[in-house]
């Protein structure tokens, strides 16, 4: 399972035109799951999200956890993160989960999320979603399970 992490100011997602999530300042988490994950998996990066030290202390130093800077969580789900691009021009997927275990991963991603932070908004598994944000720094980072 991957995440990419991104410090935002603000970040939204819309779907069809329509407002689905937005949060202030906080984390977006770009979420891909491969067909080898497990919900061991997801609650192995929902630790590391929740507790990725990339916001600024009192000095200006990235010593805060998204908890302790009291932010908002935006997670997408993003099937691309997970494709191999190590060859040729065109991405391939057989590393990503079908389809049923994708949103399976993802949805309890979500929940266990909402069970322990106080701000959780979403984009919806599958949906064509158009994401905007303002990064922060800017701040990103790969994660991994």
């Amino acid at each position: 399972m991957k995440a990419l992490i991104q410090r935002v100011t603000s970040a939204t997602v819309d779907i069809h035109g329509e407002r689905h999530g937005e949060i202030g300042a906080g984390m977006l988490v770009l979420l891909g799951v491969e067909r080898t994950d497990t919900p061991a998996d997801a609650d192995k990066l929902l630790k590391k999200v929740l507790g990725y030290r990339i916001f600024s202390d009192a000095d200006g130093k990235m010593n805060l956890n998204l908890q302790q800077a009291e932010g908002g969580l935006l997670v997408v789900s993003q099937f691309t993160l997970v494709a191999d691009t190590r060859k040729g021009m065109r991405p391939g997927f057989s590393s990503g989960a079908s389809l049923q275990l994708g949103e399976e991963l993802y949805d309890y991603f979500v929940k266990q999320a909402r069970e322990q932070h106080h701000e959780v908004s979403t984009g919806q598994f599958g949906a064509d979603m158009q994401v905007s944000l303002i990064n922060d720094g800017p701040v990103t980072f790969m994660l991994e399970s």
